[in-house]
């Protein structure tokens, strides 16, 4: 953990940057959830978060999917158009709370950091 700086988390993972940066992954938010990791630039973030809302609004399951936790049912399109996660419900609202909390923490910080620039 001393090499990582943490950005959010929440029960089902975590969000964080690398301190020892590559100058390819400067600006890239490392995401971590079940035992997946994607390295990702804010913009594949926002769209990874577009994504997710698509999947929350226009997907319905039925009673027993609902419920079911191996149900597996829904699909999120990952930034990458070749990769897609299929989750439960519980995963996505998972997934959907991690990102959306990083991304909110990424802009107060951008916020706050202005500030005191200025």
């Amino acid at each position: 953990m001393q090499d990582i700086l943490p950005i959010y988390q929440n029960s089902f993972g975590i969000a964080f940057q690398w301190k020892r940066n590559t100058v390819k992954s400067i600006m890239k938010v490392q995401l971590v959830f079940r035992d997946t990791g994607l390295l990702l630039s804010k913009e594949e973030l926002t769209q990874f978060s577009k994504n997710i809302k698509y999947t929350r609004e226009n997907s319905s399951l039925c009673s027993d999917c609902a419920e079911n936790e191996s149900c597996k049912a829904l699909l999120i399109d990952s930034p990458a158009p070749q990769i897609t996660f299929a989750v439960n419900l519980k995963e996505l609202n998972g997934i959907h709370d991690l990102v959306e909390g990083t991304l909110f923490q990424m802009n107060l910080d951008n916020y706050l950091g202005s500030l005191f620039q200025s």
